[in-house]
């Protein structure tokens, strides 16, 4: 059995030798050969899938029994890191500015332990290490291609560091974690003309910047204030010259809710004060909305055994029970649309934290053998019945 030192050094190494060649989503080739080395040498079988995507497979000795997976994201994102560490990206513009290499560390250490530990459990776990978390679609199109049959499974976990919790801890969210994620582009389309004679022409800035302003009053005064929802413009294109008038508009921006009554009324009031406004002025509009993930509910008997399992392994004081949902996205949402589950934040703050997608963003390694044995704990508990082990 490898002792928590060797295994610290050893997912040491393997984080900092992910960071320094991360890959964009579904461009993850090198990362998914890496990982697959890792687990073979340890005696894990695996299977790629998905294109880039690994899924590792470990049996349990005592015989057949249910199935749970422990999932990781892989991808980076295109930002230039400026960290300065001397295990930094060598990839000018790409970095895991958010921690994926830490989470695919942790379930690989942990696939570890269980491997190691397979005499002691029935069932089987599964390693699931997903590509193309960031641009959303990994998780869709992991199950597409059969993460969760072959075996089939029962329930799974899925990790994520945090830079705003204490390294070592465990935080944890009831019911609604994090919101679904829509995107939306409108195109206001005007009659362009000359800027002296703006009475002959129909500007597309002009009712672009009232379409603006309606959308913020859908969550100001449209929606109940106790349903949480974010409506944000991020980009807004359009004009060509000083002196002539605009005919058209692109903007595009996303809606944040964490439920489908809520989720479905914005798309609706986001088209009638579009209709509105437009046929006003005499404008045209085209709106494209895109369902890009599900809110993040989590199951509360599967997050009940990880939160058992924290207290048993990590004491009581460093279980974080969370009170408020985050209104950022996560596609591991789409896993728990077809198996029960849950998604946990395991604390890495460094002695200076940076949030996740800054250039400047790292975590405490000390922590990641931790975040490993605590999820062969969960994976452990949750085969052997859920109740917690002494």
């Amino acid at each position: 059995m490898k002792n928590t030192d060797a295994l610290q050094k050893q997912l040491v190494k393997i984080r900092r030798h992910i960071h320094q060649y991360p890959e964009l989503g579904n461009q993850e080739y090198k990362t998914s050969a890496f990982i697959t080395s890792v687990l073979r040498s340890e005696g894990i079988a695996t299977k790629t899938i998905a294109g880039t995507g690994v899924i590792g497979l470990i049996q349990g000795k005592k015989g057949s029994g249910k199935t749970i997976a422990l999932r990781a994201d892989m991808d980076a994102l295109p930002i230039h890191e400026q960290t300065k560490k001397s295990f930094s990206s060598r990839r000018p513009g790409i970095m895991h500015a958010c921690g994926h290499d830490a989470n695919t560390a942790i379930v690989i250490g942990a696939g570890i332990d269980l491997f190691q530990r397979r005499a002691e459990f029935s069932g089987t776990v599964k390693l699931v290490f997903q590509p193309n978390e960031e641009s959303a679609g990994g998780a869709k199109k992991m199950i597409a291609a059969g993460a969760l049959i072959r075996p089939a499974v029962d329930a799974i976990v899925g990790v994520h560091v945090s830079p705003w919790l204490k390294a070592g801890t465990l935080g944890i969210k009831y019911d609604e974690m994090m919101a679904a994620v829509d995107r939306f582009t409108i195109e206001i389309r005007g009659e362009g003309g000359h800027g002296a004679y703006p009475h002959l022409s129909v500007d597309a800035i002009v009712v672009a910047t009232q379409v603006v302003a309606a959308i913020q009053t859908i969550v100001s005064r449209q929606i109940s204030p106790v349903d949480p929802v974010v409506v944000s413009i991020g980009t807004i294109t359009g004009g060509e010259r000083y002196n002539i008038i605009c005919s058209q508009v692109r903007m595009e921006g996303t809606v944040r809710t964490l439920n489908d009554v809520v989720r479905r009324r914005v798309k609706t009031l986001m088209e009638r004060e579009l209709k509105h406004i437009t046929a006003a002025y005499g404008a045209r509009y085209v709106l494209k909305y895109e369902n890009l993930g599900n809110a993040l509910k989590n199951s509360r008997p599967i997050l009940e055994i990880c939160k058992l399992a924290g207290e048993s392994f990590l004491g009581v004081p460093q279980v974080k029970v969370l009170d408020k949902p985050s209104m950022g996205g996560e596609d591991f949402a789409e896993y728990l649309q077809k198996v029960p589950g849950c998604f946990i934040y395991f604390g890495t703050a460094p002695r200076k934290a940076y949030p996740w997608h800054h250039a400047c963003f790292d975590i405490e390694e000390r922590a990641l053998s931790r975040g490993s044995l605590l999820l062969s704990r969960i994976a452990q508990d949750y085969l052997s019945g859920g109740a917690p082990r002494e």
